[in-house]
């Protein structure tokens, strides 16, 4: 048993097709039992969307964020709870002791309003604080949490969040030693549109430097952001995986196989 955390964040292609779904709690699964602690946080755009089309909500965004009104708000509650509780009834079933929480619960996530360019964009928080007390007291006792991307401020409105930031916030929180995303991409690619030109290992300075290049681009620069932030703050190794490849997270864990992206702090730290 090794004991190390290993936070998963877990969203888009991987959350829509079934046969992929399945393959990720099976893989998780395996992770449990090599001794890993698993945190799971989940997004929820698709279903979001999904619901507020339905109930005739216009869409708006800036800069990729979502302008989220009280009934924008409601919604989005609704549908993560929903994703929430769907995947602890597939886990459970798997046999993955799991938690559904979100952050509202135990006030595991504090938030502010967040403005963006000056801009009131709703009900969308900036993370304040992580309190680890419940996702502790799970871990000790061998549940997996898994976190809707909630929080609340200190007046207790909730806020929607984004889930990238409450996962890399969490790995901090909590000293993981390892943060995982699952996406919809193969990983950092020099060039874009050149799958062949996948970066399978970046330190902390080559990642900053490819920030700057001008190479990343769209939800690449948060996610890169977020990588490098979770580093610098005590995790071991940031890994962004394809989520839309069956077992990617077994194949780079367990088969060595390059699956991704892994930001380290330093070049010759070893992918324990």
């Amino acid at each position: 048993m090794n004991d190390k955390i290993m936070v998963v964040k877990y969203g888009g292609s991987a959350m829509v097709d079934n046969d992929i779904k399945k393959s990720v709690i099976d893989d998780l699964v395996k992770l449990k039992h090599s001794g890993y602690k698993l945190i799971i946080v989940h997004g929820g755009g698709n279903e979001i969307n999904n619901w507020v089309k339905k109930l005739g909500i216009t869409n708006k965004f800036i800069n990729g964020l979502r302008i989220t009104d009280e009934k924008t708000m409601e919604v989005a509650e609704m549908a993560l709870s929903k994703i929430n509780k769907e995947l602890v009834q597939i886990t459970e079933k798997s046999g993955l002791r799991s938690v559904g929480i979100s952050g509202k619960d135990g006030s595991t996530i504090k938030v502010e309003k967040r403005y963006e360019n000056n801009m009131d964009i709703g009900y969308v928080g900036k993370i304040k604080s992580i309190e680890t007390s419940l996702m502790n007291v799970l871990l000790d006792n061998d549940y997996t949490p898994i976190i809707s991307p909630i929080g609340i401020d200190d007046n207790y409105v909730q806020y929607n969040i984004n889930a990238d930031d409450v996962a890399c916030s969490v790995a901090k929180a909590v000293k993981a030693d390892k943060l995982v995303f699952l996406t919809g991409i193969q990983g950092v690619c020099k060039d874009p549109n050149d799958p062949t030109s996948l970066i399978s290992e970046l330190t902390v300075p080559q990642a900053r430097e490819f920030l700057g290049s001008g190479f990343a681009a769209g939800g690449m620069l948060p996610k890169l952001t977020n990588c490098i932030d979770a580093v610098e703050n005590g995790v071991s190794y940031v890994h962004i995986l394809d989520g839309r490849v069956q077992h990617s997270l077994l194949n780079e864990f367990f088969l060595n196989k390059i699956m991704g992206t892994m930001i380290l702090k330093c070049q010759g730290e070893h992918n324990g």
